[in-house]
């Protein structure tokens, strides 16, 4: 078994005002998104963007924040909310779904390409490829606070969240680092390259497509070993949440690439 290293969560604090390990994940995962958008922006020649990129940026950085809340309302804990929904803004207590952020940046993103004229599915092949960066980092952040932790396991680097109870668990947030960060992230960035080098056409699109397949797939995986939410439980003998909503992006991928190959066809 391994130790948790309990890490404080709290990096620094001025008076009331306190500066987090996780909300500084979401700065780093957002400024990585940055660079990555504006490389690929150059790489690419898809000038069109360059000017409209930072305000579409600030338009998917609120989107991911409002459709992240939201989904963590609608998809895991409703009823609460229902009868205490002046808690709904409040971010700082905790509660962030990602399949909810992923709704809301792709209708935020979808209406701003929209509204300045700009091809959708291309800007969202940019995007879609450095989710991953955030989300590995986002796990790194859920780890530090010892939330999110995984079922228990006698494997050799289990571990006892502080909120875990006495019994060691996976730990799953670093599982999920691996497989929705850093493998997913490389997947991705290596097979956008791959019609820009050898001249293929694939239809734009395509990298959104095989981004929610790709995650999907890797969260169906990870859930396997993380505990499910303790107020949801299972649902339909074994399967969770997370797997349910997931299963429903692999699928959604799925239907998207073979209606972006038959328009190209």
């Amino acid at each position: 078994m391994m130790t948790f290293p309990n890490i404080d969560p709290v990096i620094f604090g001025i008076g009331p005002l306190q500066v987090r390990w996780y909300g500084l994940m979401y700065v780093l995962g957002f400024t990585a998104s940055y660079f990555l958008v504006l490389k690929q922006i150059r790489d690419f020649s898809y000038r069109a963007l360059e000017p409209c990129f930072e305000n579409l940026n600030l338009v998917l950085i609120i989107s991911v924040v409002i459709g992240g809340r939201l989904g963590y309302v609608l998809f895991y804990n409703f009823s609460y909310f229902l009868q205490h929904p002046q808690e709904i803004p409040a971010t700082w207590t905790g509660g962030m779904s990602f399949h909810g952020a992923c709704i809301g940046c792709l209708v935020g993103g979808y209406l701003y390409t929209k509204k300045n004229k700009l091809n959708f599915w291309k800007c969202a092949d940019i995007y879609a490829v450095t989710i991953p960066v955030g989300l590995g980092l986002g796990r790194i952040g859920n780890f530090i606070n010892g939330e999110l932790f995984g079922r228990t396991s006698s494997v050799p680097w289990a571990m006892v969240f502080p909120g875990g109870g006495p019994q060691p668990r996976h730990p799953s947030q670093l599982y999920e680092m691996v497989l929705e960060g850093i493998l997913l992230f490389t997947l991705l960035w290596v097979l956008k390259g791959i019609p820009w080098k050898k001249n293929k056409n694939w239809p734009h699109g395509s990298m959104l497509s095989l981004f929610l397949i790709g995650y999907g797939c890797f969260r169906i995986f990870v859930e396997l070993f993380r505990e499910p939410d303790q107020h949801i439980g299972f649902l339909m003998g074994s399967m969770t949440r997370g797997q349910l909503l997931s299963g429903l992006m692999v699928l959604g991928g799925m239907l998207l690439w073979k209606v972006l190959k038959t328009r190209q066809t």
